[in-house]
This record gives structure tokens, sequence and C-alpha cells, in this order.
């Protein structure tokens, strides 16, 4: 049973939540980065920040890759190479124990540099060049995808707020199946992520705050999903960076004077 004052404090973010996960799931990313900035503020335990951003990944992003799929735009030769490497990788991440200052300030710096690649404007991939042949891709997609996938199970995020930008600027393939890839990615490194953290999970954990948290990204991310095609991507994903660049800052501020 819910206690009301347990959701009157809890309030206070499932509201951001829920806008998070409606800003992210546009873009096709699942929002575990700035969910993390979010609860930084709180006094939660690291561990159970991380399984929380995890979870709600894979409830927002759930919805997108099912529309991408549903939709024809996910090219599984294509994401075959990223996601073989990365979910195993995403899983080491997981288990890799490390302290609290450790967590924040690699988060810190992590969302910082993918506020950087969010906002470097690319032009899109034509079908001339999606087309022509590329040595290595195998080596070099498994290759970004394990790079990726270790950072985002030891920070507690998907990983698409890196893969996206960075598949754009290597004009990987045209905006939606990159969006789709990002969504397949973060999808399944989530889950990976969540199997790793399953094995030192806190003691203790708040099941009422996390149930609460769940349904406000539900909501946020059918919402987001559904009215992506409406919105103007450049600026969705700026406004993507504005929002991650503070949050790094936030973070970084705040836990690097702990390692002085």
């Amino acid at each position: 049973m819910l206690n009301l004052g347990l959701l009157c404090s809890t309030g206070s973010y499932w509201f951001f939540f829920a806008v998070i996960a409606f800003v992210y799931a546009s873009v096709g990313f699942g929002g575990g980065s700035s969910y993390l900035a979010v609860l930084a503020l709180y006094p939660i335990p690291f561990k159970e920040l991380r399984l929380i951003a995890l979870i709600c990944n894979v409830i927002v992003v759930t919805g997108g890759v099912y529309i991408y799929v549903r939709n024809s735009q996910v090219n599984w030769k294509k994401i075959l190479p990223l996601v073989l490497t990365s979910v195993p990788m995403a899983y080491l991440g997981a288990i890799m124990r490390i302290s609290q200052d450790t967590f924040f300030i690699v988060l810190g710096c992590s969302l910082v540099v993918a506020a950087l690649l969010l906002w470097i404007k690319t032009d899109p991939a034509t079908v001339e060049e999606i087309k022509r042949p590329v040595k290595n891709t195998f080596v070099s997609n498994g290759a970004l995808g394990g790079a990726i996938g270790f950072l985002s199970g030891m920070v507690g995020i998907g990983g698409g707020i890196f893969l996206s930008p960075i598949l754009n600027l290597m004009k990987w393939d045209l905006p939606k199946k990159i969006a789709a890839a990002a969504s397949v990615f973060i999808l399944v490194n989530s889950i990976s992520g969540i199997a790793g953290q399953l094995s030192h999970l806190p003691d203790t954990m708040n099941l009422t705050r996390v149930l609460l948290l769940c349904l406000a990204v539900f909501a946020g991310g059918q919402a987001g999903s559904r009215m992506a095609i409406r919105f103007n991507p450049v600026v969705i994903r700026r406004l993507t960076a504005v929002l991650v660049f503070l949050a790094g800052i936030e973070v970084l501020f705040k836990h690097l004077p702990a390692v002085s």
C-alpha cells in the first residue's frame, strides 16, 4: 500500500522524471543520465540510483523500440555487432565495484562529454553515403559498442546518448535508423546492466519510490514516443544537450571537492 507522506516527498521529482522521459523518448533515448542527475540531489544510496535509472530506461525505450520495429526502422544486421559486444561489457561495468565519489565524478564527466556530442550539428547521411563500402565495419562497430557498453554499465545508463551522436558523425545510417539503433542499444544494455546490479543491491530499497518513478516515466515515455514526429529533431537534441550539460556540471560541482 502506498504511503501518502512518501508520495508527497517523492512528488518533488516524479514530475521531472515524467518530463525527462517525454523529451528523451521523442529522440529515441531512455533518459537514464538525467534520472541519475535528478536523483543525485537526494540522499539516496548510489547503487539504488543506478538501478532505478536502468529500470526507467527499459520502461521508456521499450515503447520506442516497439514503434521502430513495427515501422521497419530497425536494421538488425547493422545493429548486431554493436550489441554483441555491448551487452557483456555493460554487465562487466555494472558489477565493477567503485566508490560513490568515483561514480559521481565519472557520471559528471560522461554527461558533459555526451552534451557536447549532442550539441554538434551534423548533416544527415545520404542514401549514397550509406551505400558506400566501408572496411572492417564489424570490428569497428563491435569496438564502439563494447566501449560504450562498459561505460554505460558502470555509470547506470543505456548508452544511447553517446551512441547516437557518434553514429551521426560517422554517417552510419539515416537519422531514423540511428534513432532506432540507439533505442535497441539502450534497451539491451539497460537489461544487462540491471542483471549486473542485482549482484550487489543495497540492503534495503524503497519499492514505493521505484514504483512511482516507473509510472511517471511510463506515462512520459509513451507520450514522447508517439509525438516525436511533431518536433524538430535538432531543437530536441540541443534541448537535451543543455539538460545533460547542466546535469553534468551540477554533479561535478557537488562531488569534485570530495577528492581534494
